[in-house]
């Protein structure tokens, strides 16, 4: 520090005169063998030293300071050039403005205490430390400091000498896609910003100064926006969800891939740590559901099998013997039976939380999309089953969309796309090794490659009397036994109808200020029967 406070001394207005380089020879050689430097490059080192307080020095400054005129600083720029590949200084490349320098602190650090900086060790590094590069050279080139060039041969300097790292070598397989630099480079970006910045939803925006040309952000843009793009193929990278729809302007990296990315920095998927996508059993109010005796029986055992610890056991045991251990159940019936019902009170009883899909997101104007749609909800599922304590349920409600019979390929491209998906759930299916439950109310259009696939197969029928009565009086406890029963024994009503009825009622005693007679709900009754062929909407159990 001592010989470069001389050097700028002398320097200041010399105008680098011969007397300055008789005067401060011996401090410039110093300063360029100590740093294995030339003298030209330690004496310009010198002179940015001046302004290290500065994030943009501008070559005027340095032959303003000089006295000279600044082409006499431009004619230093090869070295300067050197200094900056050494990375003792960077430069901010502006296209609107003058191009701005400035010396980085590890290098002031290492001038301070007299030694050579030497460039960030980029071997044997711990997953952390490789993060810490990785956001400190995305850094540099937000900030125009380095090329999109200097920042993938940096970057693959980071990953290909690092192989014991997991994360490298997965990175390593990725790239025997064929990816060319752009995804290369793209991938990486992603995988900083989940890290790095916690962003799971990378849109264009982040990235459109990542390259060195407009042209190539513009050829990634257009292959991402038509979905016929390498990382996306690949299910390494996927459309966000907006609300349930897919957003093809921001994207994130596979689910599946989260895992096999990151598993040394022992982070669960982010889907599965923020809950998002899940009814959580502890949510999920308490209702008390009346069966008839054969339905009651079969609950009652699925209900037992669930429970964490008998579920573990059996499980176990069915491995051991070679056979599936996930269990898929279909739950089929009138609509109104309590289906959908009976899968929250399950999943509430037996600490259960429930991945609920939404049949219509899985369809897809997009040719192709359908299908990547039903592969990221199994993925998602596998990553809550892996991530969580205790296996959630897998819940296709309404499902006779997805299970229904095959169709004739020759009527069209939306049969084919239909076909694939059941084909998908087939062998998905095969490879459960969680919980799934369907409900439907159209058995007779289940495909029969279903039929074997589901465990446990139980039919809701409609209440018989005793069942009916139970449901007359939890909703209505103010009925009689004999009032109870009446209804009962007058309405062949599932309990999703009499549950409507008890919603009238008690809206009618809000408005009117009283409770409603018994007259009154035969009335409710009445109406239920007289539109029970044309309401089309399902209130209540499902």
């Amino acid at each position: 520090m001592q010989h470069i406070a001389y050097i700028i001394e002398n320097a200041e207005d010399s105008k680098l005169n011969d007397e300055f380089y008789q005067k401060t020879k011996p401090s410039i050689r110093m300063v360029a063998k100590t740093m294995n430097l030339t003298p030209a490059q330690a004496l310009i080192f010198s002179l940015f030293m001046e302004k290290s307080d500065d994030n943009n020095i501008h070559l005027s400054e340095i032959s303003g300071f000089l006295g000279c005129q600044t082409i006499k600083a431009i004619g230093m720029m090869n070295d300067i050039e050197e200094l900056e590949r050494r990375r003792l200084i960077r430069c901010r490349r502006e296209k609107s403005s003058r191009w701005g320098y400035r010396i980085p602190r590890e290098v002031i650090h290492a001038v301070n205490k007299g030694v050579a900086y030497q460039p960030r060790e980029t071997k044997n590094l711990s997953i952390e430390d490789l993060f810490i590069q990785m956001e400190l050279l995305f850094e540099e080139r937000s900030n125009n400091e380095i090329s999109g060039e200097v920042l993938l041969d940096d970057l693959k300097t980071l990953i290909h000498e690092n192989p014991s790292l997991a994360f490298c070598r997965q990175i390593q397989e990725y790239e025997k896609l064929m990816m060319r630099d752009e995804d290369y480079l793209l991938l990486l970006l992603f995988c900083h910003r989940f890290i790095n910045l916690d962003d799971d939803s990378v849109c264009f925006s982040d990235f459109d100064d990542l390259y060195d040309t407009k042209r190539q952000f513009k050829k990634v843009k257009s292959e991402l926006m038509e979905g016929h793009y390498i990382l996306i193929d690949e299910n390494i990278l996927e459309y966000a969800n907006d609300d349930g729809f897919g957003d093809r302007e921001s994207f994130k990296i596979n689910s599946l891939q989260k895992e096999k990315l990151f598993s040394e920095l022992h982070i669960k998927v982010k889907q599965a740590e923020n809950k998002r996508g899940l009814i959580l059993h502890d949510k999920i109010t308490g209702k008390d559901l009346f069966y008839n005796e054969r339905e009651q029986s079969q609950i009652g055992q699925l209900s037992a099998l669930l429970q964490p610890e008998n579920f573990a056991s059996v499980a176990q045991k069915l491995e051991k013997n070679g056979m599936r251990k996930g269990f898929a159940c279909l739950f089929y019936g009138a609509p109104g039976t309590g289906k959908t019902e009976t899968v929250y009170q399950i999943a509430r009883a037996t600490g259960r939380d429930i991945m609920q899909v939404d049949i219509s997101e899985t369809k897809s104007m997009w040719f192709g999309e359908s299908e990547k749609r039903i592969k990221e909800i199994f993925e998602r599922y596998r990553a809550f089953v892996k991530s969580r304590k205790i296996a959630p349920i897998l819940l296709f409600n309404e499902a006779d969309a997805v299970i229904g019979k095959r169709k004739d390929v020759a009527t069209g491209a939306v049969a084919q796309t239909e076909n694939a998906i059941q084909n998908i759930i087939l062998q998905e299916m095969e490879n459960l090794e969680g919980i799934m439950i369907a409900t439907t109310n159209l058995t007779q259009n289940l495909d029969k490659a279903f039929e074997r696939r589901f465990l446990y197969k139980i039919e809701f029928e409609k209440p018989e009397v005793e069942a009916k009565k139970s449901i007359w009086r939890s909703m209505m406890p103010s009925l009689s036994e004999s009032e109870a029963l009446q209804l009962a024994n007058s309405y062949d009503f599932s309990g999703g109808q009499i549950e409507n009825i008890s919603r009238k009622r008690t809206v009618s005693s809000i408005i009117g200020n009283e409770e409603p007679s018994f007259g009154a709900i035969l009335d409710y009754c009445r109406d239920e029967s007289f539109h029970k062929g044309e309401v089309k909407r399902k209130i209540g159990y499902r």
